[in-house]
């Protein structure tokens, strides 16, 4: 077994290092409350609430306001230097004030360290650009509680009031882990008369990412929502990059293109056979009309297949701004088919293994859902970049069959034990015998 001194992390992506990134962004942080009133920091409540979100635990407060009952000290104080533990309804007035952009740049704050690290070079898919699926998802639903910017839903006469987001997600074919890019609300917005949608808050997070990350070469993945000519001109006007889901029934002049092309014998494909004996048909042409209109956009189109014997496994075809030929079908395939990864690897993790996406923390009437969601999703974006990076995490995760029981196992020893670190923590799991004593 490797010994523990030998494990060791880079400083700039050790816990200490991100969790400290936390701190100095929260500190900028106005605090609109009146300060006669206020008992607790706005940086404390935001600590609290990621410690919550980091160990995946709704009531960890009540397990650490015992310990400081008992002890005077807790790990909320040594491993999130949190001063004075707030009560819940302090806690969620102080996020419903904070304007979420505010808390959005923590995602850029943990890539950065990310990028000197050189660990975001091993997601570089094709000619150096990154691959990032959009996506949207809903995690907040109720008939009762509402905001101004909720989204509305009326069936049989029940209003249901939600909210949803589209997330963005750095991933590369081959990688499990997956870097977070801050998403952006489909909300009603105050004085409009038409609800928000997916694309609409897709077109203002290709924005946001342009102007978050100004040099980086970027391709958009996405389904056939985003396949559309004012989607794809956004992209071009902020100088991205696509491969977007296209299916012949939403695109039948484009189809129509490629059938006629295909029957010219002027299209291409190539045909592989895999150790399973399955045939692997890709077949593509450049430079068709996305649509029939006057200023349709021309786009390369393709399309994969998997056969086995006579049976179609697999079907699926996407339309792109990089030329395709046979030296890369094969990797745009691939980049098509890894849009499945931000559903996969992102929303279930965060829905079923743990994080509680969709349970309802708090709504607020400002920012306190979102802000919350925010959290959870730096919670998440912390733990992939361990999972890349940090040997002790990795070390410790081995030691477990499931991710559950992994982060059952943490909440169970911090609730009995204080540690000095997080470090120290996982150490002690791994070897509690010559692990670094609490």
């Amino acid at each position: 077994m490797l010994g523990l001194c030998l494990l060791h992390s880079k400083k700039h992506l050790s816990f200490s290092a991100l969790r400290k990134l936390i701190t100095d962004r929260v500190r900028k942080f106005e605090d609109t409350r009146q300060q006669g009133k206020v008992e607790f920091s706005v940086h404390d409540c935001c600590q609290s609430i990621f410690a919550m979100m980091f160990f995946q635990d709704p009531s960890v407060n009540v397990f650490q306001q015992r310990l400081q009952e008992k002890q005077e000290l807790n790990n909320l104080k040594t491993l999130f230097n949190v001063e004075a533990i707030p009560k819940s309804t302090q806690l969620r007035t102080a996020l419903d004030n904070i304007p979420s952009t505010e808390i959005e740049q923590l995602f850029s704050d943990f890539l950065r360290p990310v990028q000197r690290g050189k660990h975001l070079e091993t997601f570089e898919f094709i000619d150096g650009k990154y691959l990032i699926p959009f996506d949207g998802t809903q995690y907040f639903s109720s008939n009762k509680i509402s905001c101004d910017c909720c989204l509305t839903k009326k069936s049989k006469g029940i209003t249901t009031y939600h909210h949803q987001v589209v997330a963005a997600t750095i991933v590369c074919p081959g990688i499990k882990q997956v870097m977070l890019l801050a998403p952006e609300p489909i909300r009603n917005i105050d004085g409009s008369t038409k609800q928000d949608c997916e694309i609409n808050a897709g077109k203002r997070l290709v924005k946001k990412i342009r102007d978050t990350h100004p040099k980086l070469k970027i391709i958009i993945a996405g389904d056939g929502l985003y396949s559309k000519q004012p989607f794809i001109d956004e992209l071009t006007r902020y100088g991205m990059s696509f491969i977007l889901v296209a299916k012949p029934a939403d695109h039948t002049f484009l189809h129509q293109w490629f059938s006629e092309f295909h029957q010219m014998g002027e299209t291409q494909q190539l045909e592989t056979f895999d150790h399973k004996g399955r045939r692997h048909l890709y077949h593509w042409v450049n430079d068709i009309p996305l649509n029939g209109s006057k200023d349709a956009d021309n786009v390369n189109y393709f399309e994969y297949t998997i056969f086995k014997g006579d049976k179609v496994n697999y079907h699926n075809s996407w339309v792109t701004d990089i030329t395709i030929s046979r030296d890369n079908i094969i990797q745009l395939v691939k980049g098509g088919r890894a849009r499945w990864k931000i559903e996969n690897e992102a929303f279930n993790t965060l829905k079923n293994q743990g994080y509680h996406l969709e349970h309802n923390f708090g709504h607020g009437k400002k920012f306190l859902s979102y802000n919350l969601l925010l959290f959870n999703f730096l919670a998440f974006f912390m733990h992939q970049i361990f999972e890349l990076s940090d040997r002790v995490y990795q070390k410790c995760r081995s030691k477990f069959t499931s991710r559950k029981e992994y982060w059952n196992q943490l909440r169970c020893t911090i609730r009995i034990l204080i540690f000095p670190s997080f470090e120290s923590l996982l150490k002690f799991i791994i070897d509690p015998d010559n692990g670094i004593p609490p």
